[in-house]
């Protein structure tokens, strides 16, 4: 009977050991994926490699001005600790120094090449073969966040790929695609995705920096289509700057249309439109660049309505008329034809000059009046 009981206690303990030990299997195997499926959000200050870096730091240049409080600014329409969107072609969303860049492309690459296995973990993380990770590389753009941003990190941890999702401090050097998603973390070598669930900074775990607001986190999406050069915001000069991509900030220059905000505008806040990259905005015309329009002609039955005539343009007392001066016209307002046909200044309904017999000094003695006035009343001076 003793011996019965003693076998069911050891069966039950036998079982319940299997059971922890699958468990901590189990999360051993997941560990680091998407903070072990918990949801959590690690937070990431610009200047921290974390715990699993690919490879040393390559981020270099100077770093973001220190921001003014955003007292009042406008939060995220969302729910509480949802991250905003912005397209990755979005003026601004990233900063730079003109001509320098954030991030050294070749030491990233050198680095890698030194580690056959960091290598092809990389490659594989990024979806390229061994081979092409150095022209991956030479193909995206260095440049700093200009917002606390929401992506997918992917360390380098015993050998393994390790995936958690984090945010990164706004100031914090990457490298972004043709497309403007950031894909390479340069403190670390880390490659990086969009976010995957709904984007919910609010669970963020770890140290948060002054300023940190779940609710001005921001989730980059794709550009639509490739784009030829990001509009990056130069903030140590107050400028724009557009930077070709895959450079490194060689090819620097002066936007040809700057976005219709500064480049200080908080990229947080709410934006005017911007038009899809490759199209410009038409310029509203000046009034002094703008022609003048001609006024439409009218056939003679449109004419005989009485109107009020616009006066001219007055003349100085003892000037000659200038030449070429138009009476000015009302909204509207259209020429009459002649009777040979030609349009004249003369606004409609306006009596056409009086009669005055050739080479007379003799005022005129009636004017005529337009079809459709009384036939019997007549006009004398």
């Amino acid at each position: 009977m003793h011996a019965r009981t003693r076998l069911r206690r050891t069966v039950a303990a036998l079982l319940s050991l299997g059971t922890l030990l699958a468990a901590g299997c189990a999360q051993d195997a997941s560990e680091g994926t998407e903070a072990a499926g918990t949801g959590e959000v690690l937070l990431q200050p610009a200047s921290d490699p974390g715990t699993a870096p690919f490879t040393a730091s390559t981020a270099g240049g100077p770093g973001l001005p220190r921001a003014a409080p955003r007292t009042g600014a406008p939060r995220s329409p969302s729910a509480p600790g949802r991250a905003l969107r912005r397209t990755g072609s979005t003026p601004g969303l990233y900063a730079g120094t003109r001509a320098v860049p954030s991030c050294d492309v070749e030491a990233q690459i050198r680095m890698l090449a030194v580690d056959p296995a960091r290598e092809e973990a990389f490659a594989h993380t990024v979806s390229v073969a061994r081979d092409q990770v150095a022209g991956f590389l030479r193909g995206l753009t260095p440049v700093l966040l200009r917002a606390d941003t929401l992506v997918t990190g992917h360390g380098f941890r015993d050998g393994s790929v390790i995936t958690y999702q984090s945010v990164l401090q706004a100031g914090t050097a990457v490298m972004v695609d043709d497309r403007g998603l950031p894909r390479v973390r340069c403190v670390c070598g880390n490659p990086l995705d969009p976010p995957s669930g709904p984007g919910d900074a609010a669970a963020g775990t770890g140290k948060r920096w002054e300023g940190y607001d779940p609710a001005r986190t921001v989730v980059v999406e794709p550009a639509v289509r490739p784009v030829a050069e990001l509009v990056i915001a130069d903030l140590a000069h107050h400028s724009w700057i557009a930077r070709p991509a895959g450079d490194e900030g060689t090819g620097d220059r002066l936007p040809e249309e700057p976005p219709p905000y500064t480049p200080d505008t908080d990229i947080t806040g709410p934006l005017p439109d911007v038009p899809p990259p490759g199209t410009k905005r038409p310029k509203s015309p000046t009034e002094s660049e703008r022609p003048e329009e001609p006024m439409p002609s009218r056939s003679p039955e449109d004419c005989p309505t009485l109107g009020v005539p616009t006066p001219e343009t007055p003349t100085p007392p003892g000037e000659p008329a200038a030449a070429g001066r138009v009476p000015a016209r009302a909204p509207g307002e259209t020429r009459c034809p002649t009777p040979t046909g030609e349009p004249t200044d003369e606004p409609s309904g306006v009596p056409s000059a009086p009669d005055r017999p050739p080479g007379s000094d003799e005022p005129p003695t009636s004017i005529r009046l337009p079809r459709g006035a009384d036939d019997g009343f007549a006009a004398r001076w």
